[in-house]
């Protein structure tokens, strides 16, 4: 691992750390072409891309209904049972996440609020091919089915190694898109899923909203198609930093490290501490401790190429570093880890305390583990009950709001230089003054617009608004 030494009143840069910012312009290009292919031809791209790449050509890309239906047949019990554990307790988390319509009404009885509505339909990309992940069927499907979508899709490559008459796809991830309550299965990816989803073919309709992890390719897809229909994020290679001082377990946090580096050769692991000799000791720890690891090569490679250990002057410092790295995943491994909450600004998920292993967090405990990477959790979130919703604004407003707001609307709209704007406003403010007579066809034939658009009196009017009947009066949620 490469270690930064931070001198005393010495920040870390965020140039000094190994990330590369965005997805390499072949990928990005192979992808375009990719989707614009399914968008073209449907899915005889699809058919011919499954081919190319998958080793597969299905001449339905739909698993059964009926064979989704027998999922949890004949599985492990222990399995099933952890399992279920899980789904209720992502369920049970991400309900807490749901938000309701709500409206306020001010004194004038104008009503304002917002009205939540879940969309209609959600594709989640599970990855597969050799690879088998309930996880991330329970993650993206849970919080689906809470917001209230009606269409929950779930895409997936089709296994190469399926036995003679078995359905192409694993059966613990079969078995969680039961129990999270997916609709409908379809065997594809990469790219050409995605595609698929975002813009429908002769067998897959369309959908809203796009989420879940993949390859670069797949990232890439996701970036394309953003715009057309919602994504969660584009995400990168996986990343955990660990916050530590002396009172940890240096073998304890070397596994931790372990556990994020061994996904990809590309996940970046941190380590963030005071301590030099603790440090130390974390590195000799992962040597003896990936020296048993059945993943010791993807391991070792990731530690090597992407692990970074900042030892900073004091704990102000290691703070600053761990916000500047904004990880996808943070442990707080200190004796006063409880205490550092509020000063950690820029984290997906944040672990408090010696016994908050991240994997814990990976599959069960109950937050979402599709998170923001590559120091994008400055700005961004994990996935959530909200990525699956809408908000529309709701504005309904009586005369006497239409007259208390009607001349400021028509001030900006004269500063704006937008004369229809105004006249929408001023039509209404005559209607109420002279009667519905004074804006018909007729009347209006022969009346000076601009002066209803932009009348002279608006200026005094705002400002006898200011602070009347605008005020906001009562609010309740509906």
């Amino acid at each position: 691992m490469k270690t930064i030494q931070l001198a005393s009143g010495e920040r870390l840069d965020a140039r000094q750390l190994t990330r590369e910012g965005v997805l390499p312009t072949k990928i990005v290009e192979a992808a375009r072409d990719i989707v614009a292919r399914v968008r073209g031809e449907g899915d005889a791209a699809l058919r011919a891309l499954s081919l190319e790449f998958d080793g597969v050509e299905p001449a339905c890309f739909r698993l059964p209904d009926e064979v989704l239906d027998r999922a949890l047949d004949g599985l492990d019990p222990a399995f099933v049972a952890s399992l279920e554990k899980a789904a209720a307790q992502i369920r049970a988390f991400h309900e807490r996440e749901l938000t309701q319509s709500w409206f306020t009404t001010r004194a004038d009885g104008t009503l304002l609020g917002v009205k939540v509505t879940p969309v209609a339909a959600a594709g989640i990309y599970v990855p597969g091919g050799r690879a088998q992940y309930p996880s991330t069927v329970l993650m993206n499907a849970i919080p689906a089915k809470v917001a209230g979508v009606e269409r929950v899709v779930m895409v997936t490559p089709p296994q190469r190694e399926a036995a003679p008459g078995e359905p192409a796809i694993s059966p613990y991830t079969l078995a969680a898109a039961k129990l999270a309550g997916v609709d409908e299965v379809y065997l594809v990816g990469g790219a050409q899923a995605v595609a698929a989803l975002a813009y429908g073919t002769e067998s897959i309709p369309r959908v809203d909203v796009i989420t879940g992890p993949g390859n670069a390719y797949v990232a890439a897809a996701k970036q394309l198609v953003s715009g057309d229909v919602g994504i969660d994020m584009v995400a990168g290679p996986s990343e955990v930093c660990v916050l530590a001082d002396a009172t940890a377990e240096p073998m304890v946090v070397a596994a931790d490290l372990m556990a994020q580096a061994e996904h990809d050769p590309l996940a970046a692991c941190y380590l963030v501490t005071e301590d030099a000799a603790f440090a130390e000791a974390v590195e000799r720890g992962i040597e003896t401790l990936v020296a048993q690891s059945p993943r010791a090569e993807i391991t070792r490679t990731s530690l090597d190429n992407e692990g970074v250990i900042v030892v900073a002057a004091d704990r102000a410092a290691a703070v600053d570093a761990v916000n500047t790295i904004a990880p996808e995943h943070l442990e707080l491994h200190c004796a006063d880890a409880l205490g550092l909450l509020g000063s950690i600004r820029n984290a997906g998920a944040i672990f408090v305390g010696a016994w908050s292993s991240e994997p814990l967090g990976d599959y069960v405990a109950g937050p979402n583990h599709t998170l923001p990477t590559g120091g994008t959790a400055l700005f961004s979130s994990p996935l959530s009950v909200e990525h699956f919703q809408k908000k529309s604004s709701v504005v309904c407003y009586t005369p006497e709001g239409l007259l208390a707001d009607a001349p400021a609307t028509q001030r900006l709209a004269e500063a704006e230089g937008l004369w229809a704007h105004a006249l929408s406003a001023g039509l209404r403010r005559r209607m109420l003054e002279e009667g519905p007579e004074a804006v018909s066809a007729e009347a209006l034939a022969s009346a000076d617009l601009t002066a209803v658009a932009w009348p002279g009196d608006v200026a005094e009017t705002c400002a006898e608004g200011v602070g009347g009947a605008a005020a906001p009066a009562a609010g309740g949620e509906a």
